[in-house]
């Protein structure tokens, strides 16, 4: 107890300082500057600076590409920030693109690939979606976001990269805001690869847990040597049934991935699996009323693109899990924009 209580400032600024740089890094590479960053990330040319400046044909020799042309791809980013042109033929890395560097703590390079190759392409279909109400992805890719990534390893592997990224970035503002004492065992439904879950294994040693989720999602998933033995990984689908009698399923950006009906059924069977007295817990963003400008309703405009799923308002969550048998029992704000909706058992 006395080394968690001692734990929390240490990792509070932390998290503020990691959390406002990575989101601002982020805006700015995302911005209109996506399809030059994105193609930087993919060919690693931050892992190739790395040790200091290079010249445009060294680096078209390592990426295998036209000398000329990644000159010119240099030369743009370097106008962007994300480079910096040291002489007429020489770049090396700025400190926002720093951020695509594939080792670094709160990498932006998976999910830039993934948001360039695949959200990209879909978002340009969003006419299709208003129109029809239908996920724009399916009609540009032949198949759904799931589907397709099933079929596709190289699109999965920075998919599921780009979510353990992310994973990480709120992890801390997960164990800063909510208190796990006495919750003895956790599934973490749709967890990928388990980051948030080994993050709370870590500050909880008396908690057990259960990463769940496809197959496919275990590409190679982080443990700390001191939680590992507390972590299993199951694969299975959700839409079926969850490990049983968990007093807590943790549910992170799963849920604005599916609409009403479907979200329902995943509710549905966390309620019938936990255990007496458990809890779901559901790390989302809430949309707020009306006129309120919030990047929520941007990103709901994605999940409409990407799954048919959406962000959902305070009172939309309420009706949510009411049909799923469960009871809000408190919202807890987080140092991100997520929050934690606690439900419990009618």
């Amino acid at each position: 107890m006395v080394a968690r209580i001692a734990l929390r400032p240490f990792l509070r600024v932390l998290n503020r300082a990691r959390r406002t740089r990575a989101l601002k890094k982020l805006k700015s590479l995302l911005s209109d500057r996506l399809f030059s960053v994105k193609t930087a990330a993919k060919l690693g040319i931050a892992d190739l600076l790395e040790g200091g400046p290079q010249s445009s044909l060294v680096l078209a020799a390592a990426t295998r590409s036209d000398a000329p042309s990644l000159y010119r791809l240099l030369r743009a980013l370097s106008s962007i920030g994300v480079l910096s042109q040291v002489d007429d033929d020489r770049f090396s890395l700025s400190r926002l693109g720093n951020a695509l560097r594939s080792n670094v703590p709160g990498s932006l390079s998976a999910i830039v690939i993934t948001i360039g190759e695949i959200h990209y392409q879909a978002c340009g279909e969003l006419l299709h979606s208003v129109q029809t109400g239908a996920p724009a992805f399916n009609h540009a890719f032949g198949t759904s976001l799931f589907e397709y990534l099933q079929q596709n390893t190289e699109a999965a592997g920075a998919f599921n990269r780009g979510m353990t990224n992310l994973a990480s970035l709120l992890a801390n503002a997960v164990v800063l805001a909510y208190d796990f004492s006495g919750i003895t065992s956790i599934v973490d439904v749709g967890g990928g690869e388990g980051e948030l879950l080994m993050k709370i294994l870590e500050l909880y040693p008396e908690t057990s847990g259960v990463v769940f989720d496809l197959g496919n999602t275990f590409r190679s998933p982080k443990r700390t040597v001191h939680s590992a033995e507390r972590c299993s990984y199951v694969a299975g689908n959700f839409f079926d049934s969850v490990p049983e009698e968990a007093d807590a399923y943790l549910l992170c950006g799963v849920i604005h991935d599916w609409s009403d009906d479907l979200a329902v059924v995943i509710l549905k069977n966390c309620r019938k699996a936990m255990a007496k007295n458990g809890r779901v817990l559901i790390l989302e963003m809430i949309v707020p009323k009306a006129r309120s400008g919030s990047f929520s309703k941007i990103l709901d405009l994605n999940m409409m693109v990407m799954t048919g799923g959406r962000e959902r308002t305070n009172s939309e969550f309420h009706a949510l899990l009411d049909a799923a048998d469960l009871r809000v029992t408190r919202i807890v704000p987080t140092m991100a924009p997520q929050s934690i909706i606690e439900a419990m058992p009618k």
